[in-house]
């Protein structure tokens, strides 16, 4: 089944750092907003790297903006039958071009998996920005303890 992005960006004008996954899950559709399954770490790691409540949408984009933190996603489009990002087929990517030209105090982009960034690499390698490569938040990337993902986005965030 061919789906589209539900969600705009998530970006102040000044935002400094924008994270991109991959495309959202199906729970992230059910409840509308990034992250949105309850297995997903993204919020968990977010709340303690930044010592600030994630209980609520609101405090989850009050943290994304006290922090300049921006969120979107690579796929604006795509064919899959579940969650997982090695199940999504055909896709079309989202203008992250013109969303750097509209949001100029962006510096540098984290991806939140691999297949973000490859995705990302395929398409957009001739722009010249930053680029941080994160650990999965998924449920599906257990390989990887929590505090560890937690220790590498707080490293390469720049988190004191």
């Amino acid at each position: 089944m061919r789906c589209r992005h539900p969600f705009k960006p998530i970006v102040f004008d000044d935002t400094k750092i924008l994270i991109l996954g991959t495309f959202p899950s199906l729970d992230s559709f059910k409840y509308n907003f990034y992250y949105a399954n309850k297995r997903n770490q993204f919020w968990k790691i977010l709340s303690l790297l930044y010592k600030m409540p994630i209980d609520e949408e609101k405090e989850k984009i009050a943290l994304l903006k006290k922090e300049k933190i921006g969120l979107w996603d690579i796929v604006a489009s795509c064919e899959r039958t579940n969650s997982s990002d090695t199940n999504l087929k055909n896709c079309t990517l989202c203008d992250i071009p013109t969303l750097l030209k509209e949001y100029p105090s962006i510096k540098q982009i984290a991806f939140t998996g691999q297949k973000a960034l490859k995705l990302y690499e395929k398409e957009y390698k001739s722009l010249h920005i930053k680029t941080i490569a994160l650990p999965s938040p998924s449920p599906a990337y257990a390989s990887m303890r929590f505090e560890e993902k937690a220790r590498i986005y707080k490293e390469r965030l720049g988190v004191r």
